[in-house]
């Protein structure tokens, strides 16, 4: 079972914790993480991109001209996608490009992330912030502490103080343990769980 060590907010080692096996020892499987990545994404694409074909585009009631006799080409309307303003041919419609993942892929996935960075010594376990306001130079000043730079703040439940300090500062992202997910925990180099983080997403994920 591996165990890490509890850090304060200035760096300070006040404790350990033993982190589940199954959760944080588990063998990373990339292909599961390339696939709930992509999952992810196409979930947050709009779909709304729209093109017009050629019974959409405006005028085009009167053949251009005559059909035989002018030495041009046929023309028999100004929608033709052949024609500069006209339709599109196939082009994108409005849709919903979400499908489905089973839920065991997701939580593999997840155990696959969160053993990465634990084998990649990119996982700190925080003791808490200790923010007496809401204060974004203080936020930073406890990340400056622990060298956390571009990192993903993984808080127990909401924190107002935590959740409002960190919302502007770059390359950082405050997240509450129950919306973790496995394309933010790629995304960001370092993971910063609180201490009351790690006990919920091992139940999770166990």
């Amino acid at each position: 079972m591996p165990t890490l060590d509890v850090l304060d907010r200035n760096n300070q080692k006040v404790g350990q914790v033993e982190l589940s096996e199954a959760v944080f020892g588990a063998e990373v499987k990339p292909h599961l993480l390339h696939e709930v990545v992509v999952w992810q994404l196409a979930k947050r694409r709009a779909g709304t991109a729209c093109t017009k074909i050629r019974k959409e585009v405006r005028g085009g009631g009167r053949k251009p001209w005559r059909q035989k006799g002018t030495g041009r080409a046929r023309s028999g309307s100004r929608r033709s996608p052949l024609w500069r303003g006209g339709g599109t041919t196939f082009g994108p419609k409005p849709r919903d490009y979400n499908y489905s993942v089973p839920k065991k892929v997701k939580k593999a996935a997840l155990r696959s992330a969160l053993s990465s960075k634990l084998g990649e010594e990119k996982l700190t376990v925080l003791r808490g912030f200790d923010l007496e306001s809401i204060k974004t130079k203080d936020f930073v000043a406890v990340l400056s502490n622990l060298a956390a730079g571009d990192c993903l703040v993984v808080i127990p439940s909401a924190d107002e103080m935590v959740e409002k300090s960190g919302r502007n500062v770059p390359r950082v992202k405050v997240l509450r343990a129950e919306g973790l997910n496995v394309y933010d925990i790629l995304k960001h180099d370092r993971l910063l769980l609180l201490e009351g983080a790690v006990a919920g997403i091992e139940e999770a994920l166990s």
